[in-house]
């Protein structure tokens, strides 16, 4: 079944959605109906909790300033207890015109959220920036003059230079170790095979 065909009721306290086969409905003395869209909302009603004061309902949002109050199409939602006679071209515009409306609202609270948002990035901002100009000296580095900085960078150029100085002269004094060796191994070498001609030739 669609839902255009069903009467869906309001939440007394939360001021939720209640569809039908759904929700508690509690009648006082008096006669007056009270619909709760669960048990949870019930609970509340029972102890006499105030819905302007839990923050999960829409009482709360609305005194917040968290959604939308005075706006036209709220009017539409009212209930009319005037007898109508029944008229079929009326109820189709009516249907119609209820569609539109809900789109109206729809784009005006999307509107509603988006500048309340911005404002509150606005103030975050300004927050930052009262911050930010508070600790400026925090985020500086310490203040060196241009003579320290010119000394500073030749001195780390020195540095820099006589590491590789020392590099190279240890490359070179291992190369010139291997050739060392490698020369007096050819010697030895050298040496014993002259050694050996010798004995054979005794």
């Amino acid at each position: 079944k669609s839902t255009e065909n069903m009467r869906i009721e309001k939440c007394w306290y939360c001021s939720s959605n209640i569809y039908p086969g759904h929700g508690v409905t509690f009648v006082r003395n008096d006669a007056k109906i009270f619909r709760f869209c669960r048990s949870k909302c019930h609970r509340h009603f029972k102890m006499k909790h105030n819905p302007r004061k839990s923050k999960w309902t829409k009482a709360y949002r609305k005194t917040r300033g968290k959604e939308m109050i005075m706006d036209t199409t709220f009017e539409f939602e009212k209930k009319r207890n005037c007898p109508i006679r029944y008229d079929r071209e009326l109820y189709i515009k009516t249907i119609k015109a209820m569609k539109l409306v809900e789109k109206i609202k729809e784009s005006r609270k999307e509107r509603f959220y988006k500048t309340r948002l911005m404002k509150q990035q606005q103030t975050q901002r300004t927050l930052v920036d009262k911050e930010t100009e508070r600790n400026a000296t925090l985020l500086k580095g310490p203040e060196i003059p241009l003579a320290q900085t010119t000394t500073m960078s030749d001195i780390s150029r020195q540095k820099a230079l006589k590491k590789s100085e020392k590099k190279m002269n240890k490359i070179v004094e291992k190369r010139k170790s291997f050739i060392d060796k490698f020369s007096g191994n050819t010697d030895v070498s050298m040496m014993d095979m002259e050694d050996d001609q010798e004995e054979i030739v005794l």
